[in-house]
């Protein structure tokens, strides 16, 4: 499994119940399909095993991640090999949902082999130690997480630093890594803003292990002993880096036309980027139409003055929330947009409370943007997932504070986004109902998480007063921007400061997440963005297309109910379920 596949999985998933408490509920289907996933899993948890112990596997947190010699080609072979033993499995397998399961793997096995011929066609091997290790410690050192599982991120520290039986220094793992194939010329470098980025923030992530380890009272001798040896460790890496990785670094952040494309299909994109920015470029103009017909309502019930959508927006920006009370803001929304759930029969609500919580400094420099932060996939006792806020951006050149996410009429949208009903509530089903794993784990890519994230934006919309309303739309705006401007930058068809200047004066982002933004272009995630606007407009597409054939009897909350009991379906066979299931069970009734 690639490091950026896992760190993506591992940032955007949430937990399943217990395997033990959800087997009295679960179909027997779906326990042979979750034993026949076995195979794939296995796979990744022996190279990635900081994600196997993150999603919840049992006996992995203490192990570390594989970049011994030749790790390309032994993940290669070992995928290949559960791809063999999956498509045997399917050849023999009749029921159809365990058949489209092991489909769904099969594709997730051979995605993940194309991009490690990709990358090592391609890019020099690179890796960022800092975050490798903060996120490897930071998956075990959380309030929710079982205190008896704490100690372990001791121990894989000390692996990490090579203080550990038969542990090798992680620095020196990644230095030996690239030094093997530092002589091929052909070979492209990381994007240079991309390793002075790494760079700015490698203290932040030991200054962020040192306090997790405080926190949790883990720093002892002993482990004050590996902490030094990381700081230390770390400080020769950045220094390694500087010499031996930066002038290797590209000036032009645009990768090769053929890894793009995987990048593109990577996150749920199955259709030509020419066409998708001619989509995008269509709504981003209705959108801004639509923020400037309702720009004089919103100044009316703001008692603001002026008229332009954009001085506006500035307007309400201007009423941002204090330190200490996004949270307590952000829970009453929370209240009231249940309430509106409720009263509006959108969809079948959890009885338990969300969790929010501002993110860390080091958080921030890892995920930059708000998110969701997910419990163990499986074995889960009762971790629930939590929304995540980050105030500013760390990253890079500038430290200013975002004033996007922590003004009252924001508060509306991101949270029916990261909330209710968006990714809390899609992950809380998937814990509630019982979903396989290949539909919640290995079908998982941004068209499918995200689509459904938006689609909760837009059902809670009408409810909201005009300026919530008004911030709903803007960053629907943000998100066609982004499903343009992402791959115009990759195909070279705009410039950074032009995108940066539609970015920040015409969607009326701060230039903190501007920034943010632009990174996540060209370096962080190049062509994740864009899957925000495509999943949506799959799913309303589905949506319509379901009213379409039930008409006066289609009923809204049991389609919404249906849909996230899917798990992370394609939205081709997101369509197909929704074809052959719900419509003929809703035409019975």
């Amino acid at each position: 499994m690639s490091k950026r596949l896992a760190l993506a999985l591992a940032v955007s998933l949430a937990a399943i119940g217990s395997a033990q408490a959800e087997a009295a509920k679960s179909p027997a289907w779906i326990e042979r399909s979750n034993t026949d996933a076995k195979v794939l899993l296995d796979v990744m948890a022996k190279f990635n095993p900081e994600f196997a112990s993150q999603i919840g596997v049992p006996g992995f947190d203490d192990k570390v991640v594989d970049l011994k010699p030749d790790v390309d080609a032994r993940s290669r072979a070992a995928l290949v090999d559960a791809k063999t033993k999956l498509e045997k499995m399917l050849a023999d397998e009749k029921d159809p949902n365990v058949r489209q399961d092991l489909q769904i793997m099969i594709k997730a096995a051979d995605q993940q082999i194309e991009g490690i011929d990709l990358t090592h066609k391609y890019m020099l091997p690179y890796q960022d130690v800092g975050q490798l290790i903060f996120q490897g410690e930071f998956a075990l050192l959380k309030d929710d997480v079982d205190a008896k599982r704490r100690p372990s991120a001791a121990k894989r520290l000390e692996c990490y630093v090579g203080k550990a039986p038969g542990c090798t220094p992680l620095v020196d793992l990644a230095k030996a890594q690239t030094n093997a194939r530092i002589g091929e010329k052909d070979l492209i470098g990381p994007y240079k803003n991309e390793v002075e980025q790494k760079l700015s923030n490698s203290q932040r992530y030991a200054q962020g292990i040192r306090q997790l380890f405080a926190k949790y009272k883990l720093d002892d001798a002993e482990s004050k002993a590996a902490l030094d040896a990381m700081d230390s460790q770390l400080k020769e890496y950045d220094a390694w880096v500087r010499s031996t990785i930066v002038p290797r670094a590209r000036a032009d952040f645009r990768l090769p036309e053929p890894l793009y494309a995987y990048n593109l299909k990577q996150v749920g994109i199955d259709i030509p980027p020419e066409q998708l920015i001619k989509e995008a470029q269509f709504e981003f103009t209705e959108l801004r139409s639509m923020m400037q017909m309702m720009a004089p309502v919103v100044a009316k019930a703001e008692n603001i003055q002026a008229t332009d959508y954009r001085d506006v927006l500035k307007a309400l920006k201007k009423e941002q929330l204090g330190k200490d009370d996004v949270v307590p803001y952000y829970h009453q929304v929370i209240g009231q947009i249940e309430d509106t759930i409720r009263r509006e029969h959108i969809i079948t609500l959890p009885q338990r409370k969300m969790q929010m919580r501002l993110a860390s400094e080091a958080e921030t420099a890892a995920v930059p943007a708000p998110h969701m932060d997910p419990p163990p996939f499986i074995n889960n006792h009762g971790e629930q997932g939590t929304f995540v806020l980050t105030m500013g951006n760390p990253s890079g050149s500038k430290s200013d504070s975002y004033d996007d996410f922590t003004y009252k009429a924001a508060a509306w949208t991101l949270t029916s986004h990261e909330g209710r009903p968006g990714h809390e509530l899609q992950f809380a089903a998937m814990v509630e109902r019982g979903v396989s794993l290949a539909r919640s784990l290995f079908a998982f890519n941004s068209v499918n998480v995200e689509g459904w994230a938006l689609y909760a934006e837009s059902e809670m919309l009408p409810y909201e007063p005009p300026a919530g309303q008004f911030v709903a739309l803007q960053a629907r705006l943000q998100r066609a921007a982004r499903a343009y401007l992402d791959p115009m930058l990759n195909l070279g068809l705009i410039t950074k400061e032009r995108a940066h200047d539609v970015l920040r004066y015409d969607v009326g982002l701060s230039e903190a997440m501007t920034q943010q933004e632009l990174d996540r272009y060209t370096f962080n995630s190049p062509g994740q963005a864009t899957a925000y606007f495509y999943g949506y407009m799959r799913l309303q597409q589905t949506r319509l297309n379901t009213e379409l054939a039930l008409g006066k009897d289609f009923n809204r909350q049991a389609f919404n109910d249906f849909v996230i009991g899917q798990g992370l379906l394609p939205p081709e066979q997101l369509a197909e379920a929704v074809r052959t299931q719900f419509i003929p069970s809703q035409q019975k009734k």
